[in-house]
């Protein structure tokens, strides 16, 4: 870490420390305008600039025109009236310095690149805003102290008060946390300072993938993986959702949308696991499961429409805001959960292993899922079905962390026989992918019709609600698809008011699906905002599907034996006890 030169503004005193000592860096922003030496001084009244010098995309190049090369550039904090005592060479981490707009504490090389680590983002960067640019900005900035509540942490020290989280938020139509007190004091917090355990919060993950200073994180469980994987009395098993093998590689420095479903498996074997499996094999099951009751509620008068209920984001939030609509949900349980459920039940029976020894990690792109794995009626082999579930980014540390170089990695099948999934399966990742793989099931399930065209595309794209009608067996079947909870607020609604028109609806809690989910890679306000992050990422997923041999759910081998030899058919009394669960009401506040 250092500080580079920049032509001054406003100003503010031009510093460059080279090589110098990293302990030294909080004090070159302060040196008096001209001044050139490190010595401790007196910064009353005094104006300068701070840049703190890290590897991040190629777009911000040219953040500090000509100071700096490919690979790095300048995070800049400017700051004006320092008023306090002299500022020493070595100061203590957390040591302030009162500020009339900032309070800068001192940061060291080893927290800040802990701090880049913490938000996943690999060799990428974090937002050139992230210091705090400008004086006034009543910015607390930088330390390295988590606070835990839910699926969440919160760091209160590195908040810089942009309220983009609390955007976030809104945008949902969440709105439960924001910015408390006032002065020297604000901070981002929900209402009365109440954990987010306590509140509405659904734990979408969208305050932080939207955070540009990493003071919101998920809570990281690798060493729960770590300690199991590490354990000989543990039998340890790794799943991977679709979207994960979309998102992975960008934490690699790898291009948005690249495919590293091989590179990923092998990584997941270097790492320890004894198995390696695909969520995949769960979604053709979820489907076979959900087809089924979507046609049974239809042919016997049972409550339509029936909403889907994979997206452990929405769910929470139907059960917070729309508590006298839960029989809308279905009941099969997400493709996570169903997939614990199987290992922990046929496949521990087939292998003779004991489920109490089997440990299920999912690899998600969804901070919601580390609360789905604690929900009640998720535990059908008397054990929880799913142990433990990391995001995205906790992955790529873990990956990082043991020094395994992910690009030059070959590519590896997963293990069989629950890494076999078809292309409705993959699909999943996107907005309308569940919708689009239980029409392809359902449809030939009613006809009794093979497809000529498996591709509803009418369903795909990243509209915030899409909708469509389709000639089935006489029926005209009406569906809708919503992402992100603004968007399921308005067709729930209308299936509250009793004016839905719809038969099927597919909601996700992000807004795009799991592509855009809240433990996915966080990515640069540049690339946010200028390259097209969900139909890049959703384009793999499609591409992927379009080159499987096999493409929908009923008709994946792997799905046959299942049947075959442990629940007997969709629907079945065993498939209702396994692989589906219940709902409850839950108060907006405790």
């Amino acid at each position: 870490m250092a500080a580079a030169a920049q032509t001054p503004c406003d100003g503010a005193g031009v510093h460059a420390l080279g090589g110098a000592h990293a302990d030294a860096v909080a004090a070159a922003g302060l040196l008096a305008q001209g001044q050139t030496h490190l010595d401790p001084l007196d910064a009353d009244g005094q104006a300068g600039q701070l840049f703190q010098v890290s590897r991040v995309h190629a777009a911000l190049l040219d953040l500090v025109p000509g100071q700096i090369h490919q690979g790095a550039a300048a995070l800049k904090m400017i700051f004006q009236m320092v008023a306090g005592d002299a500022l020493r060479l070595h100061p203590l981490p957390g040591f302030g310095v009162e500020e009339q707009g900032v309070q800068l504490l001192h940061l060291r090389t080893g927290q800040n690149e802990l701090c880049r680590h913490e938000v996943g983002v690999g060799s990428g960067g974090r937002e050139p805003e992230a210091a705090g640019v400008g004086c006034k900005a009543g910015v607390k900035a930088v330390c390295n102290v988590r606070r835990n509540g839910n699926a969440h942490g919160v760091d209160y020290l590195v908040q810089q008060l942009c309220r983009r989280c609390g955007a976030a938020c809104d945008m949902q139509k969440i709105s439960v946390i924001g910015a408390n007190a006032r002065g020297f004091d604000t901070h981002i917090s929900s209402a009365f300072d109440k954990d987010l355990a306590d509140v509405s919060c659904i734990s979408c993950g969208q305050c932080i993938v939207n955070c540009p200073t990493g003071a919101l994180v998920e809570k990281d469980d690798s060493d729960k993986v770590l300690a199991a994987i590490n354990d000989p009395e543990k039998y340890v098993i790794v799943q991977t959702a679709p979207s994960i093998r979309a998102t992975l590689g960008e934490c690699f420095g790898m291009s948005i949308g690249t495919n590293v479903q091989g590179k990923m498996v092998a990584a997941l074997r270097r790492l320890g696991f004894d198995k390696v499996f695909d969520t995949d094999f769960a979604a053709d099951l979820t489907i076979m499961e959900e087809a089924h009751e979507f046609i049974e509620r239809v042919q016997q008068g049972g409550v339509l429409p029936m909403i889907t209920s994979c997206s452990p984001g929405w769910v929470k939030y139907c059960e917070h805001y729309y508590p006298d609509q839960i029989s809308h949900l279905s009941t099969c349980k997400s493709p996570q959960q169903m997939f614990g459920a199987t290992i922990k039940t046929w496949y521990a029976k087939k292998m003779g292993i004991d489920p109490e020894k089997i440990v299920v990690v999912g690899i998600m792109p969804c901070t919601a899922k580390k609360f789905e794995t604690k929900r009640d009626d998720q535990s059908a082999s008397g054990y929880p079905d799913v142990d433990i579930a990391l995001t995205t980014r906790e992955l790529a540390r873990m990956i990082e962390s043991a020094g395994i170089y992910f690009k030059h990695l070959p590519d590896e099948e997963f293990d069989n026989p629950l890494g076999e999934g078809t292309g409705a399966a993959v699909i999943f990742g996107a907005t309308g992918g569940v919708m689009e793989a239980a029409l392809r099931t359902a449809v030939e399930t009613l006809t009794g019709k093979a497809l000529d065209n498996v591709d509803f595309t009418d369903v795909r794209g990243m509209d915030g609600v899409k909708e469509a009608e389709y000639e089935v067996a006489g029926l005209k079947l009406k569906v809708a698809v919503a992402s992100g909870t603004a968007n399921a607020h308005t067709l729930m609604e209308q299936v509250k008011a009793g004016t839905s028109p719809y038969h099927f609806i597919e909601i996700m809690g992000c807004p795009g699906g799991c592509i855009n989910g809240g433990g996915q890679p966080v990515q640069h306000a540049v690339v946010r905002n200028f390259v097209d992050l969900k139909n890049r990422r959703a384009a793999a997923l499609y591409d992927a599907d379009r080159k499987l041999p096999v493409r929908k759910s009923h008709e994946s081998e792997a799905i046959k034996t299942v049947y075959t030899e442990f629940f007997g058919e969709p629907g079945s009394h065993l498939a209702h006890e396994v692989l589906h669960t219940s709902y409850k009401a839950r108060p907006k506040y405790k």
